[in-house]
């Protein structure tokens, strides 16, 4: 797989953002399938307001993000009133993410996020824009990337290495239970589940260890009267989706693929990495 982004396409253009968006949507819509079904990607008309490509096999949407250098911690984004409102939308794109090397434009990594891993949670507002910018007042947003579960960065490219397709389809397959909640409150407290179970780092844990997290569960979902017997029935749905195990007396033990001990460092840092 070609790793350089096409810098003959960017060639005759002199703005910068529009060389690197040209490139980039040259590189996706000859490199990358469609995460949830495996099929061609097709590019949107340049007039489409949001999403960049489609799959005309299941008609999942992707809206596509450049930035050089590293992913960060957040991620740039557009209007935060349009954002929040297209959270709510049955046709807000999934995201992809692209960054490159700045000398030689080689991609450094390309994931995909699901739309359902999206909450009005990790989207930040951003200060107005001040009143002698040529659009006063406007407020932008950035996508707090910390706060995505890993389960939900399907990574392509990683460390300037191609993820082999079979593990991409089976990893972006093993989030789908997260679409599949009743309901919003569901799904918000099966992502913040997630989030603490990575917070505690470990690959084996026990509930005493995820109880550390109870005021925080409780401040995000106040309507809730018995938090550790929510905290229990969530782990009992990651266990039913294969990224935990019950291994017996409180203890759990990481599942997932998704989630790997490094051995170089000997270390049991809950990360992703590559499963050849």
């Amino acid at each position: 797989m070609d790793l350089r982004l096409p810098l003959e396409v960017g060639a005759r253009y002199t703005n910068r953002s529009q060389t690197i968006r040209v490139m980039s949507e040259t590189w996706v819509g000859s490199s990358i399938f469609c995460p949830n079904c495996g099929n061609n990607l097709t590019r949107f008309q340049n007039n489409k307001p949001v999403a960049d490509f489609y799959c005309k096999n299941c008609t999942e949407q992707y809206e596509l993000k450049s930035k050089n250098g590293h992913l960060g911690i957040k991620i740039i984004d557009g209007a935060y009133s349009t954002m929040i409102q297209r959270l709510s939308e049955e046709t807000n794109p999934n995201l992809f993410l692209l960054t490159y090397n700045t000398v030689s434009f080689d991609v450094t990594s390309f994931l995909a996020i699901p739309n359902y891993f999206f909450s009005e949670e990790i989207i930040e507002k951003r200060n107005p824009l001040a009143e002698n910018a040529k659009r006063a007042g406007w407020i932008g947003c950035n996508i707090a990337f910390k706060k995505i579960p890993e389960l939900g960065k399907i990574y392509y490219v990683r460390n300037g290495e191609f993820l082999r397709k079979d593990k991409i389809l089976e990893n972006w397959n093993q989030t789908i239970f997260v679409k599949e909640s009743e309901n919003k409150d569901a799904r918000g407290w099966t992502l913040d589940t997630l989030i603490c179970v990575e917070k505690i780092n470990k690959i084996e844990f026990t509930l005493e260890d995820i109880y550390q997290f109870k005021d925080l569960l409780r401040n995000k979902h106040p309507q809730n009267n018995n938090i550790e017997a929510k905290i229990r029935q969530q782990l009992r749905l990651l266990r039913d989706k294969n990224i935990i195990d019950f291994t017996g007396r409180g203890r759990y033990k990481i599942r997932s693929k998704q989630y790997v001990y490094n051995s170089r460092t000997k270390n049991t840092t809950v990360k992703r990495d590559w499963v050849y």
